[in-house]
């Protein structure tokens, strides 16, 4: 049997998901600024090719990122569906949790976090 939450459950988490994504998406456009700064003080190959590798993960983790506000749109929009054929009680009737979208969220968070200390690393070293 599938795991059941709340609607209200699902839909706070989706915003919460939706607010992150947003932010993860602001602070991308941070790194990628940083970068700029990295190539003008030292264009050496080694930098040149670390500038190129993340500039090419930051446009993965945007990819991701749409990707995902995609998933979570398509779910809400699932919910949504769910309560006006079924508006009685919605917000104290179980709906099929959405398990396999949070561990992709998980997933995603776990790279973004891994991707961002390498980041953080390159930056200490290169400045």
């Amino acid at each position: 049997m599938e795991a059941q939450k709340h609607f209200s459950e699902l839909h706070t988490e989706h915003n919460e998901w939706i607010n992150k994504l947003l932010f993860y998406k602001e602070e991308i456009q941070t790194f990628k600024s940083r970068l700029e700064e990295v190539v003008k003080a030292n264009n050496t190959i080694e930098i040149t090719s670390n500038v190129e590798h993340f500039q090419n993960q930051f446009i993965r983790q945007n990819e991701v990122i749409d990707e995902l506000k995609h998933e979570i749109k398509q779910h809400e929009n699932n919910l949504a569906k769910q309560i006006e054929a079924n508006p009685t009680a919605s917000d104290h009737r179980l709906t099929t949790d959405h398990s396999g979208l949070r561990d992709q969220m998980n997933i995603f968070e776990k790279i973004y976090d891994d991707l961002k200390n390498e980041y953080t690393q390159f930056l200490v070293k290169s400045l």
